[in-house]
């Protein structure tokens, strides 16, 4: 039987996830490590989605208005052509990119290299968004990161609608979203749907 060799002092390469709802601080999570890499003189680059325009075009900005420079991209597939030496990626709103995203990071972390990426798991309707489940599915390490359900107080998992737009992606802040906890937020959509009658 023919077994691969294991190539030692190849230096290997990871992805981390950072997911939850809206205003559970994902962002500021990962400034916070693209910082401490930073710290650390590692060569770092961040990406986010170019139409995600809401605080700044080129800067990663949190709902604290901490920011991080950026480079804003329209396709995962640039990552791969724009990271040349960066030891250390980052993704924002992973949930915005295309579903090529975890093949890209995959190549990446291939490569050596450290990904970051940040993204909510749900969208409004509570289901998975965009390519970030299978970025779960192929991280090293997940950090699930919580809200606190204005109307109750328990945890938020779930990023709420206040409009009546159903397109899934909305881009928009407190004057669109809220986070809840699950059983506020099925209450809320069950309100809906009588409304709505």
């Amino acid at each position: 039987m023919f077994l691969e060799p294991h190539f030692k002092g190849q230096r290997s390469g990871w992805i981390e996830v950072i997911c939850g709802s809206m205003f559970s601080g994902k962002t500021e999570e990962l400034i916070r490590r693209i910082r401490r890499a930073k710290i650390a003189n590692q060569k770092v680059v961040i990406f986010k989605p170019s139409s995600d325009v809401r605080y700044a075009e080129s800067q990663v900005v949190s709902h604290d208005q901490n920011t991080i420079e950026s480079v804003p991209i329209r396709h995962s597939k640039e990552i791969l052509k724009l990271s040349a030496g960066a030891e250390v990626i980052g993704i924002d709103e992973a949930q915005f990119f295309d579903l090529d995203l975890p093949e890209v990071c995959q190549q990446i972390a291939l490569r050596g290299i450290r990904v970051i990426a940040a993204g909510l798991d749900m969208d409004y309707l509570g289901r998975p968004f965009g390519p970030v489940p299978n970025l779960l599915a192929i991280a090293e390490y997940i950090t699930k990161v919580h809200a606190i359900c204005p109307h109750c107080g328990n945890l938020a998992t779930h990023s709420y609608r206040l409009t009546e737009e159903k397109d899934t992606v909305v881009l928009g802040e407190k004057d669109k979203y809220e986070p809840r906890c699950r059983t506020c937020y099925h209450m809320g959509n069950i309100l809906n749907f009588q409304r709505d009658r």
